[in-house]
């Protein structure tokens, strides 16, 4: 059983029922929406498609949207791409006008009042660099530092510069609403520089009395500031490599991955490593050797899930990409390095009363020949302690809610199942023993930990750990 969970991006290369039904077949956990791209209608039209489809295959496949936050981008360009030349100077105007050689616009109103001489402007994920040499009110004047083609609506990276726009934009808002009505699982912020972003997002989800979860996205250096407030803010984290790795130093990345994975796994928070995973494979079948050991080692580091970009929304190869990612997890899971986080120390795994049973399930199923933890959950927190602690053996999570089935279907070796309301310690684990025989994850014999809560199904109440024998 694979435990790191693979996250998809839909778009034109994969927007109809029978390519979905392929993906999901061929391991797709998460299929998330880009909000940065797309009409609502299109949207709608895909989460229904995958929910009808999971139904059938009987697959709790969750439904990640991700806001464009105030991604800065360029107008249209003519002839739809322009060749900017290294030496040239080039103009950037807040009119909404279409570019060319000598002059681009931007969507972006503020820049003239957020950049300043000297600054550097990244345009097309830093392939192109100009330098600030003076502003006004509706122009930038720039020197062309280093030159490439530069086409319609492509990105702006402003490093180094404070961005007056707010992270959750009007269109956010808006996106976010819609986003309610389609029952989305998870909401991915984009850009988020502090904790308070967090609080606004789940302030409005809250008043709106949804349940889904808020992923922050980390490619800022004002959020690599403020790290660990806002892993503890957010419910999960995605490493969002591609602007990360323009807005800082390249070489800084693969420390940056390492370390927010494990402050993530002292949290307990569900991280996705995203980005350029297996980029090649957009027009290629095979991935290149490096893409493999990129993969292989956000295992390595402790990933919960590995995300899938252009590869599946727009590649040639997306059900290939899929069965690929597949099977390097697998190969570095059954090595030695499934995990090489450094263990947890015991104050780090002590923050609640779900959490020391969890370790102890954890400690108790090294030791026993154990086939499985078995947790029962009404929010998903017991599982995902569970989870963080990276047990060898499988961690099977029954809840009663149909979104946390789903929402733990993330988690780290988490193996999610409905199972409606019981009264008694007795029923529900004589129902237990019967769904895991049926669907031939235990015998009659194994041993399995048991971890539950009285009343059962009701938050924040697990406290009990039982060692159980089945069919005894």
């Amino acid at each position: 059983m694979r435990k790191t969970k693979i996250v998809c991006t839909l778009g034109p290369a994969t927007s109809s029922k029978k390519t979905i039904t392929q993906l999901i077949e061929a391991g797709m956990n998460v299929a998330r929406l880009n909000f940065s791209h797309g009409s609502h209608d299109d949207h709608a039209r895909l989460a229904k498609i995958i929910r009808e489809t999971a139904g059938e295959l009987n697959k709790p496949v969750a439904v990640l949207q991700d806001l464009q936050g105030p991604k800065l981008r360029v107008g249209k360009m003519k002839n739809g791409s322009i060749q900017l030349k290294t030496g040239a100077k080039i103009k950037i105007s807040i009119r909404d006008i279409i570019g060319d050689e000598t002059t681009i616009s931007t969507t972006y109103e503020q820049l003239s009042q957020d950049v300043k001489p000297g600054d550097s402007i990244l345009l097309n994920d830093g392939l192109i660099r100009l330098k600030v040499d003076e502003t006004s009110k509706e122009h930038v004047n720039c020197t062309i530092e280093e030159g490439g083609i530069l086409s319609d609506h492509k990105g702006i990276n402003l490093p180094n510069v404070t961005v007056s726009q707010p992270s959750f934009t009007d269109k956010d808002r808006d996106d976010l609403l819609f986003g309610f009505q389609l029952n989305v699982d998870f909401v991915a912020m984009s850009f988020v520089r502090s904790a308070n972003d967090i609080v606004e997002v789940k302030k409005i989800i809250a008043d709106h009395k949804r349940d889904c979860l808020v992923i922050a996205k980390l490619e800022k250096p004002e959020a690599i500031a403020d790290l660990t407030a806002i892993i503890e803010a957010s419910d999960g984290v995605m490493i969002a490599r591609g602007d990360l790795g323009v807005e800082m130093p390249l070489q800084k990345v693969p420390v940056l991955q390492k370390k927010i994975i494990q402050l993530c796994l002292k949290k307990g928070k569900p991280v996705i490593t995203a980005t350029q995973m297996l980029e090649s494979m957009r027009k290629a079948s095979r991935p290149t050797r490096a893409e493999v050991s990129d993969v292989a080692n956000a295992i390595f580091d402790g990933s919960d899930a590995v995300m899938l970009s252009a590869e599946t929304a727009t590649g040639d190869y997306p059900i290939e990409t899929v069965v690929t990612m597949a099977k390097i997890i697998l190969e570095a899971e059954i090595s030695n390095g499934i995990c090489s986080a450094a263990p947890l120390s015991s104050e780090e795994r002590t923050q609640s009363i779900a959490d020391a049973v969890s370790f102890s399930a954890c400690e108790a199923a090294e030791h026993l020949r154990v086939r499985a933890i078995v947790a029962f959950t009404n929010s998903g927190f017991t599982a995902r302690m569970v989870s963080k602690y990276r047990p060898a053996t499988k961690i099977i999570v029954f809840t009663s809610s149909d979104i946390v089935q789903r929402q733990l279907n993330l988690s780290w070796g988490v193996n999610p199942l409905k199972m409606r309301y019981y009264e008694t310690t007795d029923e529900i684990i004589q129902h237990t023993e019967k769904i895991l025989l049926e669907e031939k994850i235990v015998q009659k014999g194994d041993v399995i930990i048991v971890l539950l809560g009285a009343p059962i199904f009701v938050r924040g109440t697990t406290n009990l750990m039982k060692i159980h024998v089945v069919g005894e």
